[in-house]
């Protein structure tokens, strides 16, 4: 890697301390979160083509929050609250399926149509009049993006997906990503006891790939940089080396791998990951696209999901170089998933007294510095008393919104 890729958007004599150990164990800092980053941040729950049909629909459920995308007899996706507008019991309990006409709720048997709208309710002669529109499923804001569903529970100060990624579409385009179908249908998912930000401190930096991720130094080596966050998203690209690799999988992915005349020369035989602030990252590998993600349940404790996706007309080469380049990932994600059990133990040691990054871990720093300007309550070297972490958050948020004025 040049100097120029490792200090690539590094200013000189940046901060090099991370957030306060504190951050990653209060419970009531984690609910805080869930508020002010997941709820009313963009959130992406599947792919236009997890909803192959109409009526076809997924669950998707998030800090709290529970949602049902469907696509309606009018070939529209949308997105709605899974809560029955009776007493709030799930509309749909599967991870996904097909309404041929009518949602009807376990609970009493409230009728829905696929749009949403409320179709009638069990027993209405025992009930007052209720509108279809007012009285349906409560909608959730929706956007798509090369194919991908985003979904946002509650406003909030993000563009629209589909503005705040205008700045990758012209890389993106050549991989036809919203005509990819799902690799396995539905969706991988994993609890972890660590807190969600260590996950994304050791996505946001590839200092640690030559050490840790033997997989990916053999594929790509120095030819990977990351670029810090910018107006809400990141970018990482790593073009394939040339030279011989000693790991079976990298050896025969490099081989296998075929040419794709609908990529540019620079994307041919490279992957290219774009981050989306705050716990969101597609990756783009020349044969397949896919996503992960992560969500606190509570400070101690994450789910992690995803899933890949493939083009729809796939050679033999084609399927073969994806089998490779996920047997690589799911290396890696084991290798990671220990690196940041490791961080997250160091921060209850009464040895440890912070981090000191490196250059090419400027990511990490400038993804903290987003997280203490929508939060400035984690800028406390100490977490507050308990029972005070919003209250001390919204003053701190008033003094800061004065100071601007």
């Amino acid at each position: 890697m040049s100097d120029m890729n490792e200090r690539r958007g590094v200013p000189e004599g940046w901060d090099r301390s991370g957030l306060a150990p504190w951050t990653y164990l209060n419970d009531e800092l984690a609910e805080i979160e869930k508020d002010k980053l997941f709820r009313r941040h963009w959130q992406l729950a599947c792919h236009v083509s997890n909803l192959p049909e109409r009526g076809s629909y997924i669950t998707f459920d998030m800090a709290g929050e529970r949602a049902i995308v469907m696509r309606g007899e009018d070939g529209q996706v949308r997105a709605f609250h899974n809560l029955c507008r009776h007493r709030g019991s799930r509309v749909l309990d599967k991870k996904r399926g097909v309404c041929k006409k009518v949602m009807i709720c376990p609970f009493h048997g409230w009728g829905y149509n696929l749009d949403g709208t409320l179709r009638s309710p069990s027993a209405p002669e025992s009930l007052p009049k209720l509108d279809s529109v007012e009285h349906g499923l409560k909608p959730i804001e929706l956007d798509i993006w090369m194919g991908f569903v985003f979904l946002r529970f509650l406003p909030g100060d993000q563009p629209r997906i589909s503005e705040l990624l205008a700045r990758h579409e012209e890389e993106v385009t050549p991989y036809n990503a919203e005509e990819m179908v799902p690799v396995y249908g539905g969706f991988w998912r994993q609890e972890m006891a660590v807190n969600w930000k260590a996950v994304r401190d050791v996505d946001n930096e590839g200092y640690h790939v030559p050490m840790a991720h033997p997989g990916l130094q053999d594929l790509y080596g120095k030819n990977y940089y990351d670029e810090p966050i910018v107006n809400g998203t990141n970018r990482s690209f790593a073009e394939l080396t040339e030279s011989p690799s000693h790991l079976w999988s990298v050896r025969h992915y490099k081989k296998i791998l075929p040419d794709f005349p609908n990529l540019p020369a620079s994307s041919k035989r490279a992957w290219l990951y774009i981050g989306i602030f705050p716990n969101t990252v597609i990756s783009f590998y020349p044969e397949s696209a896919a996503f992960y993600q992560e969500f606190p349940l509570a400070s101690g404790r994450t789910v992690q999901r995803g899933a890949t996706y493939r083009y729809a007309e796939e050679s033999r080469a084609m399927r073969l170089s994806r089998y490779l380049s996920e047997r690589i990932d799911k290396l890696t994600t084991e290798e990671d998933t220990q690196l940041i059990k490791w961080t997250c133990e160091a921060m209850e040691s009464s040895a440890f007294d912070g981090i000191i990054l490196s250059d090419r871990e400027y990511g990490v720093r400038a993804y903290h510095d987003k997280l203490r300007e929508l939060l400035p309550v984690m800028a406390m070297p100490e977490a507050p008393a308990p029972g005070t972490v919003a209250t001390v958050n919204a003053r701190l948020s008033e003094e800061r919104a004065d100071a601007a004025e």
